[in-house]
């Protein structure tokens, strides 16, 4: 949506932060440039249904290989976000519309143009809009539903924390199949990491959900890399599992600019291969850990998986 006014300076509250170096990369990170028919098609389709993506937005590395394969994130709600996040890439500042009611529809005609079996909507924060953008997400839910019913749908919501807990019910009915939420790191690390959020409501918000509609697939997911120990990514998972959260990722920080926060370290992919293992032996029905991995990284895949081992534990239970 490159028509939109946004603010001259992406990050404005973060232009006086000194700078913080970029290490290199090593070789498990390097992806290559997006490039393909594929990819220059669904770049076509995102613009003429006038949609942002996450991908675009957030510069994820995996954007050339799903987007060649016509799997795109649709960012709903505008592309500037009320919050400031110090890992996030995704412009800051005061939103300068209104919420769009066309927007729902036209995601759900992207998402029958490009004949998606599995679409992931996520947004960004809109802490000026009083249900933090709940009815939006159930009105995009409903018109992907009727364009598309055979498409299943995975939703990334933020945190609502200043809203009333009813909205919640609103997006929970609309029956998105799997609910995400991402805590996106460890409790240590919210006042530098994740400002404005708060690690145990994100992590109620969650809870919640299965407690509305315990057949809802629900999902999360952190970053390492940021500063983190081993230690407290385990206590995470324990966190996460007595939330009965169904669906972990965990991938690897990569800084955006200098004036975001820095890269503590770049985790092995050996180290990844331990925590997906853990994780597992924790009880998640879905593990998706590599320095790669993202939300809706394999999505689509990542869904089928995830609804044959739930069939799977019932088939034991």
């Amino acid at each position: 949506m490159r028509d939109l006014k946004i603010p001259q300076q992406r990050h404005p509250e973060k232009a006086h932060r000194p700078d913080n170096a970029q290490p290199k990369k090593p070789d498990w990170i390097r992806v290559k440039a997006p490039t393909g028919d594929g990819y220059r098609e669904t770049h076509k389709i995102m613009r003429e249904h006038k949609l942002v993506t996450v991908c675009e937005e957030a510069g994820c590395p995996n954007v050339g290989e799903c987007w060649s394969q016509g799997h795109a994130t649709m960012m709903i709600m505008g592309e500037v976000c009320t919050r400031a996040c110090s890992f996030c890439n995704i412009a800051t500042g005061k939103p300068p519309e209104a919420l769009d009611v066309f927007e729902p529809g036209r995601v759900a005609d992207a998402v029958k143009k490009l004949g998606l079996k599995h679409v992931v909507i996520t947004s960004v924060d809109r802490d000026d809009v009083e249900d933090g953008g709940a009815e939006h997400f159930a009105q995009t839910i409903r018109a992907v539903r009727r364009q598309s019913p055979d498409t299943t749908i995975e939703i990334l919501t933020p945190d609502f924390l200043r809203c009333a807990p009813e909205v919640l019910e609103v997006v929970v009915a609309a029956k998105p199949d799997v609910f995400n939420h991402n805590l996106e790191t460890v409790p240590g690390l919210y006042p530098e990491v994740r400002v404005g959020a708060r690690y145990f409501h994100s992590l109620r918000l969650l809870q919640r959900v299965k407690e509305i509609d315990p057949t809802m697939f629900t999902k999360s997911g952190i970053m390492v890399g940021l500063g983190e120990d081993k230690q407290a990514v385990q206590q995470v998972m324990d966190d996460m599992r007595a939330a009965d959260i169904d669906f972990l990722t965990i991938g690897q920080y990569l800084q955006p600019t200098s004036k975001h926060h820095a890269v503590d370290r770049f985790v092995h992919p050996e180290e990844f291969a331990a925590y997906e293992k853990a994780a597992y032996g924790k009880g998640f029905l879905m593990v998706s850990a590599t320095p790669l991995t993202r939300s809706s990284y394999h999505a689509g895949d990542d869904f089928a998986r995830l609804r044959a081992a739930r069939l799977e534990k019932i088939g034991r239970a």
